[in-house]
């Protein structure tokens, strides 16, 4: 099947097998972008088996059938080029950047892997790796000021054996657990041409570039059978407030406030995105000139304080977060920033909303700048949304939403029961330190 875009800016292809490409003709400078988004994340773990997802992301490096561990990286860097893997709630991602002759070699490898992983794989590797997640968890979570927050945020945001209630990260205990067999299964039952987008923008007469994926990924079969998608609903409200307090070696008090709101694609999550903006985003918002410039007794983090976590198959989470400045405690941080997020229900201004816009705007179209965000970005908008061609349009979802539609938003959803809390408050002499939850009324 074959789709051409408005204007012929994008190709959308299905192989026989169920591959979808996409292809972005584009002045690269002879470069070559290559993405994959896979439609397997975290959210597609059971309990008892996290951080499996991740894990991948790290073993689709250590070779395969006919390639050697580390290969892969080395032929990248060899040619000068970019490469790397992300893994989020909903996807994993692979992606390099090469020159365009380069491109055959690229595909060559990603089809490589996907068709032969499991060839390659040893207990040897599994152990290697699983040792590598493990201390990358110790590292960037266990180890590092705050660096538990997100992983208590969504514990209390989605209830126990909920698909999004852990981090892409894993527990350590799960992967101890890991044994080659299951993750053996987790490819096969995960990683098949009919799972994944493949991106590629260059300067290449789209046809060229379709001709070689075909001959790439072509005879490469479709998976058995696909997974049933794990149930992400929510049927009870959040109740809250809901909180997590922590007293450890941190520099100063920490407050991570969120909400559930509309999943990721939705209108609703739009409205909000701009809310967080004229929230938290930027030296021109108002949680930055109250409590950083006005008052101040928060830290300046350079104007990043709100934000969206956008999950697709569930409610999002907008964040808001904060650091004290020396000698101002949690609780007075805490109870200024919550007086600030109920001020938006009494309205916002045009201004401000013009300039939420415009925010927005310009980190998205920052984000495209370039082949390999712009194939990021095309791969994003497939695999989650089905349509491409949102990339290009996708400023014109906020162009229409009103001051009214957000304050009227706001009033609703940022609110004491739809409140989480997770504090971190630094220790003092003769205290030790605690991470015992905490589920009680502010």
């Amino acid at each position: 099947m074959t789709t051409i875009g408005a204007a012929g800016r994008v190709g959308q292809y299905t192989l026989d097998n169920g591959l979808r490409l996409v292809t972005v003709p584009a002045s690269t400078g002879q470069v070559a972008a290559v993405n994959l988004w896979y439609g397997v994340g975290s959210r597609h773990e059971v309990p008892g088996r996290t951080g499996f997802a991740h894990l991948f992301e790290h073993l689709m490096f250590q070779g395969s059938g006919n390639v050697v561990k580390g290969e892969h990286f080395d032929v990248v860097e060899r040619l000068g080029g970019e490469i790397n893997a992300s893994t989020s709630t909903d996807r994993t991602n692979y992606y390099e950047t090469v020159p365009e002759h380069a491109l055959d070699l690229i595909l060559w490898l990603e089809a490589d892997r996907l068709s032969t992983l499991r060839e390659g794989m040893t207990q040897e590797v599994l152990d290697n790796q699983r040792d590598v997640v493990k201390n990358e968890r110790r590292q960037r979570y266990d180890n590092q000021p705050y660096g538990t927050a997100l992983e208590r945020i969504l514990r209390l945001a989605y209830p126990e054996g909920h698909p999004y209630h852990h981090p892409t990260i894993g527990s350590m205990a799960d992967l101890d657990a890991a044994d080659l067999d299951y993750v053996k299964s987790f490819h096969k039952v995960h990683y098949g041409p009919d799972n994944c987008v493949l991106t590629v923008v260059s300067g290449l007469d789209p046809e060229d570039v379709l001709a070689r994926v075909k001959h790439h990924f072509g005879p490469i079969p479709a998976r058995e059978s696909a997974p049933e998608a794990p149930d992400a609903s929510l049927p009870a409200p959040l109740g809250g407030p809901v909180r997590d307090a922590v007293t450890e070696t941190v520099p100063a008090a920490g407050v991570f406030a969120g909400y559930r709101v509309a999943p990721y694609g939705t209108r609703e999550f739009d409205v909000m995105h701009l809310a967080s903006a004229v929230l938290g985003q930027g030296q021109g918002s108002r949680l930055y000139r109250s409590l950083v410039v006005d008052r101040p007794i928060a830290a300046d983090d350079g104007g990043a304080a709100a934000d969206l976590l956008p999950f697709r198959y569930t409610d999002s989470l907008l964040l808001v977060n904060m650091l004290s400045r020396d000698g101002v405690s949690g609780d007075e941080l805490e109870a200024a920033m919550r007086e600030e997020i109920a001020k938006l229900a009494s309205g916002i201004t045009e201004e401000e909303l013009d300039r939420a816009r415009a925010v927005l705007e310009r980190d998205h179209l920052q984000s495209i700048s370039g082949p390999a965000g712009l194939a990021d970005a095309l791969g994003s908008a497939t695999q989650l949304l089905g349509d491409p061609e949102l990339v290009f349009i996708w400023p014109e979802r906020w162009a229409d939403i009103t001051a009214e539609e957000v304050r009227s938003a706001v009033e609703r959803l940022l609110v004491d029961d739809n409140l989480l809390i997770v504090r971190f408050d630094p220790e003092t002499d003769g205290e030790p330190a605690d991470g015992v939850p905490e589920t009680a009324a502010p």
